[in-house]
């Protein structure tokens, strides 16, 4: 019997989101946001933590974002920002 290297949760947890200089409806960008990290969290995980629970307190020095993007939009390219960022992409501050 082997040993399954995937762990049998993943939580993350968002403390805030904020969102400067952008129209779109809150709501709806946060349920946009929470789909689209759910996804890809279940499809590629969480590479940072891969050896053991991680705890991060901010990701910076993400992609800049457009103004303009819809609510659906803007909440899955925060998503896809924010699951870079625990992929090891961007600047982690533990």
């Amino acid at each position: 019997m082997g040993v399954s290297r995937r762990p049998s949760a993943i939580r993350v947890e968002i403390g805030e989101l904020v969102l400067d200089g952008f129209r779109a409806d809150p709501a709806h960008v946060s349920a946009a946001f929470e789909r689209e990290l759910t996804r890809l969290v279940r499809l590629h995980g969480v590479p940072l933590a891969a050896h053991g629970a991680l705890t991060v307190d901010a990701l910076s020095r993400l992609a800049p974002l457009p103004a303009g993007l819809s609510a659906r939009r803007l909440g899955q390219e925060l998503a896809r920002a924010v699951h870079e960022g625990l992929s090891g992409h961007g600047e982690v501050t533990p």
